[in-house]
Formats: C-alpha cells, sequence, structure tokens
C-alpha cells in the first residue's frame, strides 16, 4: 500500500532514499543561511525594482544559469527526467505564486515580522495533511495549530491598524509553500531533486512573465546588479537544500533549525536597514515558535512509538 505524510502519498514503484537525520540537518542549516542572505538581497533589489521583476528577473538569470550547465554537462542531462509531469507542473506554479507572494511581502513589511509570518509554513502543511491525506491528529496538536494562527492575529491585529497587503501576502505564501511542500518529497524521490527544481524554475519564469509585464525593467544601479546575482546564488542553493534536507530527514527534526533564521535576517535587518520588532511581533512570533516546535516534536514522538 502506498504510504501517506504532511509530503504526499509515495509510490510503490520508487524507493525513498534511507533515513539519514544528520545529512538532512546539514542541508537544512545550508538552507537556513542562503534563505537567510536571499531575504536580505532581495529587499536591497526592490529598494529599486518592483517586486515582480524582482522575482522575474532572479528567475531568468536562474534559468539561463541552469541551462548553461546542462549544456556543458551530459551527466546532469542523463539526470534529468519527468515521470509526473501534472507534479511538476502544479508544484512549479505554487512555487511561483509563493514567490511572488514572498517577494512582495520583503519589498514592503519589516523583515522580521515578514519572516515570523513565513513561519506559519509548518502550521499550513499540517492542517493540509488532515485535509488531504487524512491524517488523525489529537486534541493537543489541534490545540498547537490554534495558538499559531492565535499568534498570527496579533501580528496582523486585524480590526485594530488598517490590514497590510503584506500581511496578508505573507500568509498566502506559506500557504503555497506549505502546499508545494507537501509535494516535494514525493517528486525528488521519483525523479531527483535537479528536475525538481528545474522545472520550479522553469514554471516560475512562465507564470511571472505576464505579472512582471506592467512593471518591467532592468536595473539601473550595481547593488541592483549584486543583489540580483546573490539571489540566484542564495535561491538556488536554498531551493536544492530545502529539496534534500526534506528527503533525507523528517520534518518534525527539520523544524527547530529553521528558526536560526529570525536570528540571522533580525540582525541583518537591524544593522543594514535601522528594523527593531515591536511588542506584538515578538509575541505573535513567541507563540508561532512555540506552536510549530510542538507540533514538530508530537510528530516526532508519534513517529517513534510506531
Amino acid at each position: 500500500m502506498p504510504k501517506h505524510s504532511i509530503y504526499g502519498t509515495t509510490p510503490n514503484t520508487t524507493a525513498a532514499p534511507e533515513r539519514d537525520n544528520w545529512r538532512g540537518l546539514k542541508w537544512m542549516l545550508l538552507s537556513v543561511v542562503a534563505s537567510s542572505a536571499m531575504t536580505i538581497a532581495a529587499r536591497v533589489a526592490s529598494q529599486e525594482l518592483d517586486s515582480r521583476m524582482v522575482v522575474l528577473g532572479r528567475g531568468l538569470l536562474t534559468l539561463i544559469a541552469i541551462l548553461a550547465l546542462l549544456a556543458f554537462s551530459a551527466n546532469i542531462r542523463r539526470k534529468l527526467q519527468f515521470t509526473d509531469i501534472r507534479g511538476h507542473l502544479v508544484r512549479g506554479f505554487l512555487i511561483a505564486i509563493s514567490t511572488q507572494m514572498g517577494f512582495y511581502t520583503i519589498a514592503t513589511v519589516p523583515l522580521a515580522t515578514t519572516t515570523v509570518l513565513f513561519f506559519t509554513a509548518p502550521i499550513f502543511a499540517t492542517v493540509l495533511a488532515i485535509l488531504i491525506h487524512g491524517e488523525k491528529i489529537g486534541p493537543r496538536r489541534i490545540g498547537a495549530i490554534v495558538a499559531g494562527f492565535a499568534g498570527v492575529l496579533i501580528i496582523m491585529r486585524p480590526g485594530f491598524d488598517a490590514l497590510e497587503l503584506g500581511l496578508i501576502t505573507a500568509i498566502g505564501s506559506s500557504l503555497t509553500f506549505a502546499m508545494a511542500l507537501t509535494m516535494s518529497r514525493n517528486l525528488s524521490n521519483a525523479d531527483g531533486p535537479m528536475s525538481t527544481y528545474f522545472s520550479s524554475v522553469v514554471i516560475m519564469v512562465i507564470v511571472s512573465i505576464p505579472i512582471a509585464a506592467p512593471v518591467m525593467s532592468l536595473p539601473t544601479l550595481n547593488l541592483t546588479w549584486v543583489a540580483m546575482i546573490a539571489l540566484v546564488i542564495t535561491s538556488t542553493i536554498r531551493g536544492i537544500g530545502d529539496i534534500e534536507a526534506y528527503r533525507h530527514a523528517d520534518a518534525a527534526l527539520l523544524t527547530p533549525i529553521t528558526y536560526l533564521r529570525l536570528v540571522f535576517i533580525g540582525l541583518a535587518a537591524y544593522l543594514f536597514f535601522g528594523e527593531t520588532p515591536d511588542g506584538p511581533t515578538l509575541i505573535g512570533a513567541t507563540i508561532i515558535i512555540a506552536a510549530t516546535l510542538y507540533i514538530a516534536q508530537r510528530e516526532r514522538s508519534l513517529k517513534a512509538q510506531k
């Protein structure tokens, strides 16, 4: 019988790699460092360019780099395969929409607040596991989910301040990223991480062209070009790091490591942009982090009992 998890249904025809949690943790740490640098680079680039153009520019530069790599490496070309076309299309579309909303949030919302709201992805992943895969959870994890969303409401403060579009897109980005995350392990196991990443880049470019068409422009500042190049490098490392981390290790083990992003980004936001998180953001962050850590710990405990 197929196996179910928050990552989707594992096909019987493809043998998943053995669990190697230490290897997965190393990939996740690399992803955390890269994603933190990516966030800062995206904010720098968005000071001159519209966020929609930043996404398209990053996608185009990344695609050019991958195509050049494929042109010179027959070994990598042989590794490309797409056994689940529909899965690649759906995941790529979700990644494209998540990135568009995420970069808009990075450009318009304080970076610490942005990072905290992005941490709701594991909560959404747990909810999706219930809705899509019929996973059973107990009252304690339900309570953690409710607490996590309460933390979101504290940060967003609906009814007290005008609700910023950037806060809404942060939640939308987390939700669509969680949906893509549920598909990552299956596609990576079936076709390999390179195929999974390549398909997402191609689809992101295709989706982003009409979205960025009204604001199409090229950078005029050297700093913006540097930021765009940094975006390509860090987003590529982050994308492959995420795929490899969740391919080799359990999400429950990886989740705590991701919170290092809040430390890295919070420090960089203070040093480079003079941003400091306000009281509601700190309170909401504490609740969201506690909720997601509990969900991760509970999932690991239940797996250990099986």
